[in-house]
C-alpha cells in the first residue's frame, strides 16, 4: 500500500512540475516500473520534509526526466533542441549577427560590414556544430564517435575552403588553413599553458607526453608534405612547368590522407589506451556527461547548422578581397590572423578553461589535435576537392609560409617533449604568435593576374620568358 501511495505521490509531483509521463501503449508498464523504482527514494526524501516541487528535479529522478525526453513528442524534441542549441552557449548573443548579415547583403551595406557580421555569426555556429557532433557521438560506438569528431571537428574551415575554391581563391584557402594551424599551436596552446600555469604555480602541470609526441610527428610529416612542392617550385627544377608541381601535390595529399586514416586507427582502436585520461580520485563517474539531444534531433540540428554555416561562408568569402581594400590591410593578414582568431574563438576559450582546471590533455587535444587534423586531413582534402573541381589547388604554400610553419612545429615539438607545462612556456608561445602576426601584416602577396593561376606562376612564366629572350638574343642570326 505504501509503495502504491509513493507511486501516486510521485506521479502527482511530476504533474505539478509539468513533466508529462506518456503512459500509452507498451510504454505504460515501463513507466510504471520506473515509478515504482523511484517510489522508495521518494518516500525517504519526503520524510525529510522536502518540498514536493523539488522532487522531480533531484538526481534520483533524473532517469524519469530522461525517459520523458526519449519518449516525448516531435515538437517537444524540437523545442528542446532549439533551447539547447541556441541558448546553450554564452556566445548566443552573436547569433543576432545572422539576420544582420542577410540584411547587409540585401542592402549592399559594404564588404566590411558583411565580412564582420558573417565572421561573428560563424563563431558561435562553429562551437554549436562541435556540441551537436558530440551529442550525436553518444549514440554511436567509441570508434564511430571518434570518426564523427574527426570529420566535423574542423567542418567550418572545410566549408569556407570549399567556397573559396569555387571562386578560385586558392591563396585564401592556403593562408586561412595555415592561419588555423599557427593560431592553434602558438596562441591557443600558449594561452592554455599560461593561464593553467598561473592557476597552478606551485608545480608544473603534466599532460600525456606520448600523445603530444605522436601529434608532433604528424605535424612534421605535414611540413615535409608542404616543403617539397615549395622547394621544387622555388628552385625551378620541376620536370614540366607547373604540371609536375600539381601532380606531386596531389600524390602527397593522397599519402597524407592515408597516413591520417592510419593515425585514426592508431588513436581509436589499436592504441586507444594511450589517449584515455585516467580519472582523478573521486571523479570516476561523477563527471560523466549524458546526452541532452536525441539521435534524430542531433542529426536535424547538425544539418541545419551546416547549411547556415555554408550560406554565411559564401558571404564571408565574397567579402574578403573587398574588405582588404576597404581596410587597407593585406589579404594574407586577414586570412592568417583574423579569420582563425574570430572563427575559432569558442574553441580557444574552452582550451583555456580546461587548462585552468588542470585538464591539459583536453587542451592539447583542442590545440595540437586540431592542428594535426587541419594539416593532415583538411589541407590534403582541399587539394583532392580542388582536383575534382578542376582547380589547381596545390601544396606549394610559398617559402615564407612554409618556413613559418616549419619553425612553429619545431618550437612546439621542443616544448611538449617533456610532458610538462608552465606559464613561462605559454608566454613564449604567445610572444612567438605576435611575431608571426606582425610578419604577415608586412607580408604582401602579389595580386592575382588575369590569365595566370596565381602570382607564383607569374614569377615562373616571367623567368622562363626572360631566359628564352636572352637565349634568342645571344644566338647569332644567319
Amino acid at each position: 500500500m505504501a509503495k502504491e501511495n509513493g507511486v501516486e505521490d510521485l506521479e502527482k509531483s511530476c504533474l505539478e512540475n509539468q513533466i508529462v509521463l506518456p503512459l500509452l501503449g507498451n510504454s505504460a508498464n515501463n513507466h510504471k516500473k520506473l515509478l515504482e523504482k523511484r517510489a522508495k527514494s521518494f518516500t525517504s526524501r519526503s520524510s525529510c520534509s522536502m518540498p514536493s516541487g523539488e522532487i522531480c528535479s533531484k538526481e534520483g529522478d533524473a532517469e524519469v526526466a530522461k525517459e520523458v525526453k526519449d519518449r516525448g513528442s516531435v515538437w517537444a524534441q524540437l523545442f528542446l533542441g532549439f533551447s539547447e542549441v541556441v541558448f546553450g552557449t554564452k556566445l548566443c548573443l552573436l547569433l543576432l549577427s545572422i539576420p544582420f548579415t542577410f540584411i547587409a547583403v540585401h542592402l549592399e551595406l559594404g564588404r566590411g560590414y558583411i565580412f564582420v557580421s558573417s565572421l561573428l555569426a560563424i563563431a558561435p555556429l562553429a562551437e554549436r556544430l562541435g556540441y551537436v557532433t558530440e551529442q550525436l557521438a553518444f549514440y554511436t560506438g567509441p570508434t564511430m564517435g571518434g570518426l564523427l569528431n574527426a570529420t566535423f571537428g574542423n567542418a567550418t574551415e572545410m566549408i569556407i575552403s570549399i567556397f573559396a575554391l569555387r571562386q578560385n581563391l586558392i591563396r585564401v584557402v592556403q593562408l586561412s588553413l595555415l592561419g588555423s594551424i599557427l593560431s592553434n599551436m602558438l596562441l591557443v596552446l600558449g594561452c592554455a599553458f599560461f593561464c593553467g600555469g598561473l592557476c597552478h604555480r606551485n608545480e608544473d602541470q603534466r599532460f600525456n607526453q606520448t600523445a603530444a609526441l605522436v601529434s608532433s610527428s604528424l605535424l612534421l610529416m605535414a611540413v615535409m608534405g608542404l616543403l617539397f612542392p615549395a622547394v621544387l617550385h622555388a628552385t625551378h627544377t620541376e620536370l614540366h612547368n607547373f604540371t609536375s608541381e600539381i601532380s606531386l601535390s596531389r600524390f602527397i595529399s593522397v599519402v597524407m590522407l592515408v597516413a591520417y586514416a592510419c593515425y585514426l586507427f592508431f588513436q581509436l582502436k589499436s592504441h586507444r589506451q594511450l589517449y584515455e585520461e585516467e580519472p582523478a580520485d573521486g571523479e570516476e563517474d561523477e563527471d560523466e556527461e549524458e546526452s541532452v539531444l536525441g539521435y534524430w534531433n542531433a542529426i536535424f540540428w547538425l544539418g541545419v547548422i551546416t547549411i547556415v554555416i555554408s550560406v554565411l561562408s559564401e558571404f564571408l568569402v565574397d567579402a574578403i578581397e573587398g574588405t582588404a581594400e576597404t581596410w587597407n590591410i593585406p589579404v594574407a593578414f586577414i586570412s592568417v590572423v583574423i579569420l582563425p582568431l574570430v572563427g575559432n574563438a569558442a574553441e580557444h576559450g574552452s582550451a583555456i578553461v580546461f587548462a585552468m582546471k588542470d585538464k591539459l590533455d583536453i587542451s592539447l587535444g583542442v590545440a595540437i589535435g586540431s592542428s594535426t587534423q587541419i594539416s593532415m586531413f583538411v589541407i590534403p582534402f582541399c587539394v583532392v576537392v580542388g582536383w575534382a573541381m578542376g582547380k589547381d589547388m596545390d601544396l606549394d604554400f610559398e617559402i615564407f609560409e612554409t618556413a613559418t610553419l616549419f619553425i612553429t612545429v619545431l618550437v612546439v615539438a621542443f616544448l611538449v617533449q617533456d610532458g610538462r607545462a608552465n606559464y613561462f612556456k605559454g608566454l613564449m608561445l604567445i610572444l612567438c604568435y605576435f611575431i608571426v602576426g606582425a610578419s604577415f601584416f608586412g607580408h604582401m602577396d602579389l595580386p592575382d593576374i588575369p590569365g595566370v593561376n596565381s602570382a607564383k606562376h607569374f614569377y615562373s612564366d616571367a623567368l622562363r620568358l626572360f631566359s628564352h629572350e636572352l637565349h634568342h638574343s645571344a644566338t647569332p642570326s644567319t
